[in-house]
């Protein structure tokens, strides 16, 4: 039968896939909506599968917030053009979303839960991969809550390239939450306060420091003052509350924070890809891949 223009508009409008993909996925089911959808899926999933083996160390971070609850999400592709795409960056809303009305503790199960629309989270992202072109995952997700005296805070840094989420007791200030959370992205602490540092991590830090004062000759009647001065300015390195606010470095982030009658307990940031293989190709290498 004669497939009509308006019919692959109306397919390629509801899966988002090519129109020449389109129009053969209506000739193979006689021009079955439904039947075209399905067919578009399956085929989907085969080329997500074929794409399983790439590396997909790009991506995007993002934060969404639902009255006292809050999700920070990174999704990962092969390519920042991706990261650009206006479908992956509503994937990932959609992503933090789910995390947010199915509270689920992995992303084993987050990608079986299900969407408003009945399908799981896994088919969504077979579907996104099969209308993108890259592989797509999930990498990683956290949840907080807090009360209603409490605040939130987020910040995405170059568009979602690092994202954080605070959490900010005592004041509902979200200005301030915020604030805390673009100093996170810029300095990248790993602790809110020496009170989460293990001991074994300080004992470590303490050996390395005493024998680098010892390496430099100083007498060792000194030493231990020396180690323990050193010790509390790398604990400051390392630890938010104690770490020069960006905006204002005469003061810390805890001053800052008290100035608004908040505590800093919580915070989680995310750089996409941190810790991942990254594929080494340049920009030529990568266009004459895509002519192939």
């Amino acid at each position: 039968m004669a497939i009509s223009a308006k019919l692959v508009k109306e397919l390629r409008e509801k899966t988002g896939a090519g129109m020449m993909d389109c129009k053969k996925a209506l000739t193979e089911t006689d021009g079955d909506i439904d039947k075209a959808i399905d067919y578009l899926r399956e085929k989907g999933i085969s080329k997500a599968a074929k794409k399983a083996d790439r590396i997909a160390a790009e991506g995007l971070v993002h934060v969404e917030v639902k009255g006292n609850d809050a999700a920070i999400v990174e999704i990962n592709s092969e390519t920042d053009f991706v990261a650009r795409n206006e479908g992956f960056q509503a994937l990932v809303k959609e992503v933090a979303t789910q995390v947010l009305e199915t509270k689920v503790d992995s992303v084993e199960a987050l990608l079986e839960t299900k969407l408003a629309d009945g399908k799981s989270v896994d088919e969504r992202m077979k579907e996104s991969i099969a209308t993108i072109g890259e592989k797509l995952s999930i990498r990683r997700f956290a949840m907080k809550t807090k009360t209603d005296n409490d605040a939130f805070g987020s910040y995405k840094h170059m568009g979602g390239r690092i994202g954080v989420l605070t959490v900010v007791e005592g004041t509902t200030d979200e200005e301030a939450a915020k604030d805390v959370a673009m100093h996170i992205a810029a300095i990248n602490p790993k602790y809110v306060s020496s009170e989460q540092v293990n001991e074994d991590e300080i004992a470590h830090e303490r050996d390395v420091l005493k024998q680098q004062a010892l390496n430099e000759g100083k007498p060792e009647n000194i030493v231990e003052k020396m180690v323990e001065g050193r010790l509390r300015k790398y604990l400051q390195e390392i630890c938010a509350v104690d770490q020069n606010f960006v905006k204002d470095p005469d003061q810390t982030v805890e001053a800052y924070l008290k100035s608004k009658c908040g505590k800093l307990v919580d915070f989680v940031r995310y750089e996409v890809g941190e810790g991942m293989e990254k594929r080494e190709e340049n920009f030529a290498d990568e266009v004459k891949g895509q002519m192939k």
